[in-house]
């Protein structure tokens, strides 16, 4: 609510515009004028582009988190496991708590880039359990250094991002 408004909310934030064929261009530009005016940084991306960043970058990761507890909490050892989840598991399962009716819309509303996302991370995985099963270590810390490489690139950029913000 109102208490909780901030004047920078939008400050060094991305907002994605997605204007589409039969938008009145001046609309676009008003919308586009009221983001830059709050400090946003205005992205323009099709409608397919947006579908497809959203699907890996926030979709993927709810449904991944979902389907992890929801895994967990069948299985027959599950008071033992959530008895001994630690930070690793609180921190990448979080957004298992989020509204399950929103994101039960969402994985349908985008359901294109949704299945193509998780195909794509499930190529991935199957990758990563064939090094396992191998005990391929070459590949594994291949892996998972290319994985923290990543991260730790993307943690940059949050960090530079928040240096920026009034």
């Amino acid at each position: 609510g109102v208490d909780a408004s901030s004047a920078d909310l939008f400050v060094n934030h991305r907002v994605i515009l997605t204007p589409v064929e039969g938008n009145d261009p001046a609309a676009v530009e008003l919308i586009r004028a009221m983001r830059d005016s709050v400090g946003a940084e205005v992205v323009d991306m099709t409608v397919a582009e947006h579908d497809a960043v959203l699907a890996a970058t926030s979709h993927l990761p709810h449904v991944l988190a979902y389907t992890l507890v929801d895994a967990l909490a069948q299985s027959d050892a599950s008071d033992d496991i959530f008895r001994f989840a630690a930070g690793g598991f609180r921190d990448f399962t979080r957004i298992a708590s989020s509204d399950p009716v929103m994101w039960r819309d969402i994985a349908i509303a985008n359901k294109a880039a949704l299945l193509d996302a998780i195909d794509t991370f499930s190529e991935h995985l199957g990758c990563l359990r064939s090094a396992v099963a191998a005990e391929n270590a070459d590949q594994l810390f291949d892996t998972f250094s290319r994985a923290k490489q990543a991260r730790d690139e993307f943690s940059s950029i949050l960090a530079q991002r928040n240096k920026q913000k009034p």
